[in-house]
């Protein structure tokens, strides 16, 4: 990870808007971040937290409003970083939740957090993600740390190392678990445990349930079970089962004995029962006998009312005849009665049926005659829907009228304005032509620029080229030049060669050769120094034909720069997208000139047609006046004859309906005078009808007859009781009659009390052993049961304890349990110790640098005196040797300075493990926060070494600290003012002292 940009906007202390170019930082390797206590140094930190991960370190988190104080009420926080993680350069906007003002009335409204992820691809920042747990998971995976491993991995707090120095075990423990994912070995320990108790709750559920079963064993036996051991109790349960099959067997033997007694004991009883049954029925008839002979008199009444029923049945149709037309006469008279009533207002009450027809008659004749007048009633309603239509059109017609004139008048206006506009358009079309021309030396110009960046390229080859020939051509020359000389130098030897004693030479002729030449090295002949001149020769042609190409390019760019100009490509490119535009502008000129012209005729048509139009409209108004007139006159006319004809009514429907609805009524009530004089006439014959039969029936009058009738239920009564009687009368005679019921009579009675009595005892001796024989089934069934299910138990609790034996130790031992685990150390405070001695193995190496080989960091598992009565937490112990005295110290025992050497050299061990576990996520620029006013100048010239070494492969280092010392040691500086407005930022050092960007928005 490698930090190039950061912008700071109403974010902490910083009210406005601060830029920090860390690429420029980064350059030095080392650079500090300086100021006062207050200003914001650790804010810078925060900020850069706060971007890639949504939070600020530590408890400052806790706090919920991240804004600026100091910056105004409408001014957005935001922090924006550039940052590239594993080869990807990204771009990360967060703003924080805020209160902003509201945009109408008083008071504030919550903006929302937002966050904006970006990934520079194809020379464009594309977008990735708005969402945070979608840009939290990228930006978490791709460091390989979550936010408190960054923390401490990059940020390098040494107060929180100091204190995580001197920390005992559990503290200690705590910070290693939020670096170092443990997870599993506490899910480990965690699952353990509840392993322990599900087992331990097995085993005691099983234990339980076979003490349970023994005890109801035990009970059901009538004793005592033995101790909890699954073989004693099952061959208990076997014991027991015997013995209950041997009681069962004797009750067996009982029950049969009882039963034959009783049997004989019921046989005596049922004879003696049956014998008491038969006195009784014939002492029971003797008394009905004589019952019968005190009740013949009701018998005889009896059949007297069923023979006088009999007869006034007969009689009964003609009565309910009589009764029935009584009825009818008497619902007529009530009709009539309300007819009169309802047709009093219309004839006297003392008028007749004749009357009434008459006055029907006069009233639908009345009817008929306004009958006709209808047509003339639907008439003037059409009259007036026409009159309304024709009012309508009317004032259509005025509309359209008064439409028309309004055009006329304005349309002059707009043509004279159209006119303007069509001149105008022409005379900017005369510049077409100049536009043009722009448009071909823009063009031109800009393909000029082209070409000359083009050849500045192919130019800068062609030179780099020539240089090459040129050596080449210079170094083949200079080598056969030295073949040359030495063939030069060596022709002597080499003709020497070619010398032979008592030959003439061929140089002097002389056949006496006393010194020949000779020569220390090889020497080249001719076709060495051939192949050699033919490669300078092919050397200087290759130079001649580049130098000459390099002189075209030359010329060609020359050309080309003279007739772009000394513009660069991207101004003349805007240039000719500018001519185009203007030239753009007047091809579109000359569609406007058509459309203008087009819309003047099309005014001047529409002028003439709208003036035809007008006197069309005028015309067809004063016909619609004329119309008007003679409905509304006709409208008067039948109006007037229709209140005529509706008299006193509302409308003339409403008094045919009326007159209709009287004639009706008259009609109906002479139908129901007519029809009550026949109902008074019916009655009275049927009344005549009913006496007459009663009196040949015998009845005295038709009162009698209804006296003597029986309804259905007291005719079904009477005739009941009648063959009641008749019925009684035949079973006692049959009873008196039977020759078994009169043997015993003569008997003697039997004595039922001792009969019952013996059967009594019986049955209770005989359910007595019964009983004892069920109980010793059921006990003995019983106990065959439990003995099962005790050896299911059994066998299932062995296993269960043995288990929960075997899972409470590995409990016991991953929870540092000193019963079975020694060291007392839990396992995940043993995976954490292994961490740890990672951290200070990789710690030492730059405390003895630091401290000239003094001091070594120990990890041990012992633990400090105040966590004796712990368990779990070994492992985990921090101790320093001080190699001058050979002395194992405490911690809290160093001096300040000497805490920060070790608390630095802890802090950056961390980081490196931490790093390692991430998968080796390289980090580009780290950060360390304060502690170096505790150092002497020995000492910190020590650290600042072990500082600068960070810087290998390119790694920039930032120190937070307001030590004067070190801003004489750092040049490059990041400097924080603090202002009573807020405070700002500035980079100074390294040749520069540029003032970070400061503006009123957010950078883009």
């Amino acid at each position: 990870m490698r930090l190039h940009h950061l912008t700071i906007t109403a974010f902490g202390p910083f009210a406005g808007t601060e830029r920090i170019d860390f690429d420029a930082l980064s350059d030095a390797g080392l650079f500090l971040i300086n100021g006062p206590t207050g200003a914001g140094k650790t804010s810078v930190l925060d900020a850069v937290c706060f971007a890639l991960y949504g939070r600020v370190p530590s408890v400052r988190n806790d706090a919920k409003n991240l804004r600026s104080h100091h910056a105004p009420p409408d001014r957005s926080p935001e922090v924006v970083c550039e940052v590239t993680i594993r080869g990807r350069r990204f771009r990360i906007a967060r703003s924080p939740r805020w209160d902003r003002p509201k945009l109408r009335g008083t008071g504030t409204t919550e903006e929302k957090a937002k966050v904006l992820l970006q990934e520079w691809r194809a020379g464009e920042w594309a977008a990735l993600s708005t969402r945070f747990d979608e840009a939290g998971q990228l930006i978490g995976d791709l460091l390989g740390m979550s936010a408190e491993q960054f923390c401490q991995v990059v940020l390098l707090p040494q107060g929180d190392f100091a204190a995580f120095l001197r920390a005992d075990a559990e503290k200690r423990r705590t910070v290693l678990e939020r670096l170092f994912a443990t997870e599993i070995f506490t899910d480990v320990e965690k699952w353990l445990r509840e392993k322990r108790q599900e087992t331990g709750r097995e085993a005691e559920s099983l234990r339980a349930a076979a003490a349970s079963i023994a005890d109801r064993a035990a009970e059901a036996a009538g004793g005592e079970r033995p101790d909890l051991d699954p073989d004693a109790l099952a061959a208990w349960t076997v014991e027991l089962s015997a013995h209950m099959d041997d009681v069962r067997a004797a009750a067996e033997d009982r029950v049969a004995a009882a039963a034959g007694v009783l049997s004989a004991a019921r046989a005596a009883a049922e004879r003696g029962r049956a014998l008491a049954g038969r006195r009784a029925r014939r002492a029971a008839a003797e008394a009905g006998a004589a019952a019968l002979a005190e009740r013949a008199g009701e018998r005889a009444a009896l059949a007297g009312a069923l023979r006088d029923a009999e007869r006034a049945r007969r009689v009964l149709p003609m009565l309910h005849a009589a009764e029935a037309r009584a009825a009818r006469r008497e619902q007529a008279a009530t009709v009539v009665a309300r007819q009169r009533d309802a047709v009093t207002r219309l004839v006297p009450d003392t008028a007749d049926a004749d009357v009434m027809r008459k006055e029907e008659r006069a009233r639908r004749d009345e009817a008929a005659v306004l009958e006709q007048r209808r047509d003339d009633e639907r008439r003037l309603a059409g009259l007036g829907r026409d009159l309304k239509r024709a009012e309508s059109e009317g004032q259509d017609l005025d509309a359209r009228e008064a439409e028309l004139s309004l055009f006329l008048t304005d349309s002059p206006r707009y043509r004279q304005t159209l006119a303007g506009q069509l001149e105008q358009t022409r005379s900017r079309l005369a510049a077409r032509p100049v536009a043009e021309a722009a448009v071909d030396a823009a063009r031109r110009r800009l393909e000029a620029a082209e070409r000359r960046d083009a050849l500045v390229t192919a130019l800068a080859e062609a030179e780099e080229d020539h240089r090459a020939a040129t050596d080449a051509a210079q170094t083949a020359r200079e080598a056969y030049q030295e073949i040359r000389q030495a063939r030069l130098d060596g022709m002597a030897a080499w003709l020497a060669r070619e010398l032979t004693p008592g030959e003439p030479c061929a140089v002097c002729g002389s056949t006496d050769h006393p010194a020949p030449a000779t020569s220390d090295r090889d020497l080249p002949d001719g076709e060495v120094e051939a192949a050699a001149q033919a490669a300078y020769e092919q050397a200087r042609e290759d130079r001649e034909r580049i130098a000459a190409r390099l002189a075209e390019l030359r010329a060609e760019h020359a050309a080309a720069a003279r007739d772009a100009g000394d513009e660069v490509t991207d101004d003349l490119r805007a240039a000719l997208a500018a001519a185009r535009e203007e030239l753009t502008g007047l091809t579109a000129a000359e569609a406007d000139v058509e459309r203008l012209e087009e819309e003047l005729r099309q005014v001047d048509a529409e002028y003439e047609e709208a003036r035809d139009r007008q006197e069309e409209v005028r015309a067809a108004l004063a016909e619609n006046r004329a119309q008007r007139v003679a409905l509304t006159a006709e409208s008067l006319r039948l109006r007037s004859g229709l209140d005529d004809a509706r008299g006193d009514d509302p409308t003339l429907e409403a008094r045919i309906r009326r007159l209709g609805a009287e004639a009706d009524l008259l009609r109906d009530t002479a139908a129901a005078i007519e029809r009550l004089r026949a109902a008074v006439d019916d009655a009275e014959a049927a009344e005549r009808e009913a006496v007459d039969a009663a009196e040949a029936e015998g009845f005295p009058s038709v009162e009698a007859v209804r006296s003597a009738t029986l309804d259905d239920a007291a005719h079904e009564e009477l005739t009941r009781r009648a063959k009641a009687h008749d019925d009684e009368e035949a079973r006692v005679t049959a009873l008196l009659n039977d020759p078994d019921l009169a043997a015993a009579a003569a008997e003697p009675p039997p004595d039922l009390g001792a009969l019952e009595a013996e059967l009594a005892d019986a049955d209770q001796a005989h359910q007595a052993v019964v009983s004892a024989r069920d109980r010793a089934r059921h006990r003995r069934d019983r106990l065959a049961a439990l003995a099962a299910e005790l050896r299911r138990h059994a066998a299932a609790w062995r296993p269960a304890a043995e288990h929960h034996e075997l899972v409470s130790r590995m409990a016991a031992l991953a929870s540092g349990d000193p019963a079975v685990n020694t060291a007392r150390m839990r396992l995940s405070a043993y995976v954490l110790a292994a961490r740890l001695e990672q951290v200070v193995a990789r710690a030492n190496h730059r405390l003895a640098r630091m401290s000239q080989s003094r001091y070594v960091l120990e990890h041990t598992v012992e633990r400090a005196a105040g966590e004796r009565g712990r368990h779990g937490t070994g492992g985990l112990g921090l101790r320093v040797i001080d190699g001058w005295t050979g002395q194992h110290r405490d911690p809290a025992t160093l001096s300040g300075g000497e805490t920060f050497m070790a608390s630095l050299a802890l802090a950056l061990g961390l980081a490196d493990v931490v790093t390692d576990e991430a998968g080796g996520a390289e980090i580009g620029t780290l950060f360390v926060d304060e502690g170096f006013g505790t150092l002497d100048e020995e000492t910190l010239d020590e650290v600042m070494d072990v500082l600068d070494g960070l810087r290998d492969g390119g790694r920039a280092v930032g120190i937070v600290s307001h030590v004067a010392e070190l801003r004489t040691r750092i040049p490059t500086q990041l400097r924080v003012r603090k202002t009573r407005t807020g405070s700002t930022l500035a980079i100074a050092g390294a040749g520069q002292d540029a003032t970070a960007s400061r503006t009123a928005g957010t950078i883009s």
